[in-house]
């Protein structure tokens, strides 16, 4: 081997040196840091147990003929509110209507001579109540099993909670509830019952919970899945920062509090609450400090886990509660 050729190999392996140093230096994608500063704010913080429920009638009435017949008419609509008392429908006995099936083809004026001497049947509303099922027609045959019409006194919603959040509700608690079809309309509502005895649902052991809304949007239909947060505990106008300011270390949390023109200093809090995106400040900071959070990016490459990859305390967020 010549000269130039070891000359040009050394070159070579210097130059693949520098340029492995070079890139190694730089920083990598998806991994440098965002640091914002934020301050302390004011606001509301709530601790909730959230599940699922179902828009139920609370009391659910069906208008059973008294004997086997024919619908002669329905007077109501679904959707409409009636009165205790108030007409629903009319049907003819299976005799009755047999009768009159005759004296059709006798002629108008013996129809109307039976229709006079033997009386229809009255299907009355036995209590104030809204209409949620009218779909039977004239005509239709109709037996002591059919329901003509079902009555609700008013709609609920019931809950399905988990067991280990049950010691959580109690009758009078304040609850939101959002339907699936309107997520972003939230309607108000009140723990009116608490079942005893428990179900299991895909191996879940579950307590039913009957929310009695504060009013009933038009839009509320039986059957409808909804969303329900219980409100726990909520707090006002208390001192709130963004969970992604808090660190941990053993047993201590900190923030990265600003100091002047020198390096963020290292500034332990006490929390209380928190929910899935702040927590509360008992003390440590107050209103006039700033403090910083560092984010890192994250290679769109890589699998998202759904988690929280900024929170200091895990996929859910949820900051542990400091002694106080």
């Amino acid at each position: 081997m010549n000269k130039k050729i070891k000359i040009s190999l050394i070159l070579l392996v210097v130059l693949g040196a520098a340029a492995f140093i070079v890139i190694k230096a730089m920083p990598k994608q998806g991994a440098e840091e965002i640091i914002k500063e934020v301050p302390p704010f004011r606001g509301t913080i709530e601790q909730i147990v959230s599940t699922t429920g179902t828009v139920l009638p609370k009391n659910r009435l069906e208008i059973k003929p008294p004997v086997n017949g024919r619908l002669e008419s329905i007077l109501v609509r679904e959707g409409e509110v009636v009165k205790t008392g108030q007409l629903l429908a009319w049907m003819s006995s299976t005799e009755r209507a047999a009768l009159l099936d005759a004296a059709r083809g006798q002629g108008e004026k013996e129809l109307k001579y039976w229709e006079q001497a033997y009386k229809p049947i009255a299907l009355l509303a036995p209590i104030d109540a809204e209409v949620i099922v009218a779909t039977m027609q004239p005509g239709q045959t109709v037996t002591t099993a059919d329901a003509v019409v079902v009555l609700s006194d008013r709609l609920i919603v019931r809950a399905q909670v988990d067991e280990t959040d049950i010691g959580k509700v109690k009758l009078g608690q304040i609850a939101v509830i959002s339907l699936d079809a309107y997520p972003e309309n939230k309607v108000g509502a009140i723990v009116d019952h608490i079942y005893y005895e428990s179900e299991t649902v895909n191996n879940v052991t579950i307590y039913k919970v009957d929310l009695i809304p504060k009013e009933i949007p038009p839009f509320f239909r039986s059957g409808m899945n909804a969303t329900i947060n219980f409100i726990v505990e909520s707090r006002k106008d208390v001192l709130l920062i963004p969970l992604e300011a808090l660190h941990k270390e053993k047993d201590e949390v900190y923030v990265l509090k600003i100091n002047g023109s020198a390096e963020p200093i290292k500034q332990p809090v006490t929390i209380g609450m928190s929910d899935d995106k702040n927590a509360q400040i008992i003390s440590g900071i107050g209103l006039g400090d700033k403090v910083v959070i560092k984010k890192k990016k994250i290679n769109s490459q890589k699998n998202n886990t759904g988690s929280n990859p900024f929170s200091p305390f895990g996929a859910r967020g949820a900051a542990p509660r400091t002694p106080h």
